[in-house]
């Protein structure tokens, strides 16, 4: 379903979250009553969408992602070395997109592999989120 949208939409990028997980995401970006993020979990703090450099660039990740084939360039994707695992749970779209699963079932973060998942997917794409900029 995530793709057929995104692909009928022209979207450059999208996700689908369960929405247990989206709440501890959404605190990457929130601002609080004190100032800037306050993400949980040990998540990277991320820039609001108006300071992300590029429109391809996604805003953040999610159990399933979609990239058009121009945020997978934007974000360096694939990369065979770097990306055998989540190359396991990927596939090509039929313009050139991807669409990754981050773990085999849905994202529960209260799960230490699936928080770990998502952990090492923000370090793999700094861009994410315009972490890779000023």
């Amino acid at each position: 379903m995530l793709e057929r949208v995104a692909e009928g939409a022209r979207a450059f990028w999208g996700q689908a979250t369960p929405d247990a997980a989206a709440l501890d995401i959404a605190y990457q970006t929130a601002p609080t009553l004190r100032g800037p993020p306050s993400p949980r979990r040990g998540l990277p703090a991320l820039k609001l969408f108006e300071h992300i450099r590029a429109p391809e660039i996604p805003y953040y990740l999610g159990w399933l992602n979609y990239w058009s084939a121009a945020a997978a360039q934007a974000i360096g994707f694939p990369d065979p070395a770097r990306d055998a695992e989540l190359l396991s749970r990927a596939w090509r779209t039929a313009t050139g997109g991807w669409v990754v699963q981050l773990t085999d079932t849905p994202l529960d973060l209260d799960n230490p592999a699936h928080l770990d998942a998502l952990k090492l997917a923000y370090e793999r794409f700094p861009q994410i989120g315009g972490r890779d900029s000023p």
